[in-house]
């Protein structure tokens, strides 16, 4: 990517020139295949659900391990090669977010990013990959055991409203590992594949969804 060439401010825009440009052809894409899905649900500033689940699935239990980023986490990152000034810093990212050495994420191409809002909020969505499929995701309120249901209507699965450039994971340590044991070489991700292993992590894979609208009060 020639990012050794570049300054981190260089590097920071050209992620965010990036999510521009992709996020203009997502709101493209959603006016052709949102059209009456639109009824009842306001239009919102682009947010980013983190899910797990079966990509074959159109519901699920497990929605209280999904998070949201309000926010585009991309731009608001840390590069990996950036780390030792992050540390430097007590651990706070220049967009004002606190890094977690237990519990960090990273994105597709090689970006620390900010953890997303756990639980999920329930509400019914407006949510697509950016391809084909716009639908409407519910996620349940937590029951008496604290789990909450997904489901996507239109039969959609998990999989058709999964955006598969945005790839992201979350990683735990088990053995010392932590940013500093990242490989910069294994970045950028290609879309749809799994993100890197982290020497001394365990590492959780979270499907991308963008959420376009949200339910009319």
């Amino acid at each position: 990517m020639g990012a050794g060439k570049e300054s981190s401010g260089a590097m920071v825009l050209r992620r965010a020139l990036l999510a521009s440009a992709v996020f203009a052809g997502v709101s493209l894409a959603t006016e052709v295949t949102a059209g009456p899905k639109l009824k009842g649900f306001q239009r919102i500033r682009t947010q980013f659900i983190a899910a797990l689940g079966d990509p074959k699935a159109s519901s699920g239990s497990g929605a209280s391990q999904w998070g949201l980023w309000r926010k585009d986490p991309g731009p608001r990152g840390v590069w990996l090669r950036q780390f030792a000034d992050l540390e430097k810093a007590g651990g706070v990212a220049p967009a004002g977010w606190k890094f977690d050495r237990n519990d960090w994420w990273l994105e597709e191409h090689g970006l620390i990013m900010e953890a997303p809002e756990f639980p999920m909020p329930p509400g019914r969505y407006l949510v697509t990959g950016g391809r084909e499929v716009t639908t409407v995701l519910t996620v349940t309120p937590p029951d008496a055991k604290g789990e909450q249901q997904w489901s996507l209507e239109d039969d959609a699965k998990l999989f058709d409203v999964t955006h598969l450039p945005c790839r992201s994971a979350r990683y735990t340590p088990n053995g010392g590992g932590s940013p500093a044991t990242a490989k910069e070489t294994d970045f950028p991700v290609t879309p749809g594949a799994e993100m890197p292993a982290v020497q001394g992590c365990n590492k959780q894979d979270y499907a991308v969804l963008f959420v376009i609208g949200v339910e009319k009060a």
